[in-house]
């Protein structure tokens, strides 16, 4: 890809960002959802790329625009794979909560995994304990083998991971073997993020989430030189027939690896901050001007960039879909 292509992605996640940031704790996820996709879809059409929407809002029956399978883009080249989350994080939107993300990830035609939307079990750490993790071991061997990774005890590591049902004997373990642990109501994406960046002071994602979110922080990861090993996690045989239909496994019980889920050596990730969280700061208000703070991230170069902008909004925010927000 070209290197110009960075500041490009940075400017369709921060669209989406202050397409929905207007929207926060007013309870409506659905239209802070549909404000960023409708903002994210119109700023890809002045990018330079012959994209492919391989993760997204769904099927085309499913999603107006940004649907799997969609043509993206202003140009006949670069062709590649992208995957969107317009928000990562709707209910964190709609409740005005930390860590509600806009989300792109960027690779050559054919290199992102084309994961249904369904359940996949992660596990992901950051660049120091690359290789120590095994997806088919238990949560207390893999704390272990970090803890030796890092030189560090066990009981020095905090564990992220969803606050779901489905968690509690994962919680229970990792209680058990001395870690700490911090739960998140929603936004894997950023918690696996979260593992690879030091000043977050977290060490493992572990747990049961969504399969296109897996994607998306795979890349992230990539980008970072963390890992992350993943499996798909079907509830029934429509599922597993999806699911193999769409990425062309042939395997369901694949353990996917970060290079299967982000291929090639040219990976970008963008990622721009709608409500305050750890990770970046959210979209801000003053006046006529909201300024946003986002990440860009290149795998073949390693680069980490933070970018902070400032947008002169000619239009105030408004609550209603049919208007645009210009920036």
């Amino acid at each position: 890809m070209e290197r110009e292509l960075a500041l490009e992605f940075v400017r369709v996640t921060e669209a989406a960002a202050l397409a929905a940031a207007p929207w926060m704790g007013k309870g409506d996820k659905e239209a802070a959802d549909q404000a960023a996709v409708d903002a994210m879809r119109a700023t890809f059409d002045t990018v330079n790329i012959k994209g492919r929407v391989v993760i997204g809002e769904g099927e085309k029956d499913e999603a107006p625009m940004l649907y799997i399978g969609e043509e993206i883009g202003g140009a006949e080249s670069p062709e590649l794979d992208i995957a969107v989350d317009p928000v990562e994080g709707t209910t964190l939107v709609a409740k005005g909560l930390p860590n509600s993300l806009a989300v792109v990830a960027a690779a050559k035609k054919g290199n992102l995994l084309n994961a249904p939307d369904m359940y996949m079990r992660k596990i992901a750490v950051g660049s120091e304990a690359k290789g120590a993790i095994d997806l088919k071991a238990s949560p207390t061997e893999n704390l272990e083998a970090i803890a030796e990774a890092k030189d560090q005890e066990v009981s020095d590591l905090t564990v992220i991971l969803l606050d779901r049902p489905r968690h509690e004997e994962i919680i229970e373990e990792i209680r058990e073997a001395g870690a700490r642990i911090k739960m998140i109501t929603d936004g894997d994406v950023a918690g696996g993020i979260a593992t690879a960046l030091p000043h977050t002071g977290v060490d493992m994602l572990i747990g049961i989430g969504g399969a296109p979110e897996g994607v998306l922080a795979a890349a992230a990861l990539k980008c970072l030189g963390g890992e992350m090993q993943a499996q798909l996690h079907p509830r029934n045989d429509e599922e597993t027939q999806r699911a193999i239909d769409m990425s062309g496994i042939d395997d369901i019980n694949k353990v996917f690896t970060t290079d299967d889920l982000a291929k090639g050596e040219d990976v970008m990730f963008s990622v721009t901050g709608i409500t305050n969280g750890e990770l970046l700061r959210g979209v801000q208000y003053s006046g006529q001007k909201a300024e946003t703070q986002s990440i860009v991230m290149r795998s073949k170069t390693g680069t980490v960039r933070t970018v902070k902008a400032e947008h002169k909004i000619k239009q105030k925010p408004s609550y209603f879909r049919d208007e645009v927000i210009k920036f």
